[in-house]
């Protein structure tokens, strides 16, 4: 169960710093995501449910959704 969790940990940092050095907004995103998805699973490993759910529905979805939706109207020059 260690190891599970310290490889977790690995990549939570790995998907943070890939989601910081990339200038492509979209793949950003997409790591991003990808951490909210790895952090979630930390969060069933500690028996912290409640809190998972919440990540995954706030930070893998909700979040992922704004950030795409943004990043659109941005390049299409939309303002609403």
């Amino acid at each position: 169960m260690q190891i599970l969790e310290f490889l977790l940990l690995i990549f939570l940092v790995l998907a943070a710093v890939m989601a910081v050095r990339f200038d492509e907004e979209l793949i950003s995103i997409i790591f991003l995501s990808i951490f909210s998805l790895i952090l979630t699973s930390l969060y069933m490993l500690h028996k912290a449910a409640d809190v998972a759910l919440a990540e995954a529905v706030i930070g893998a979805g909700l979040n992922t959704a704004i950030f795409m939706s943004a990043i659109s109207q941005i390049r299409h020059g939309d303002s609403d």
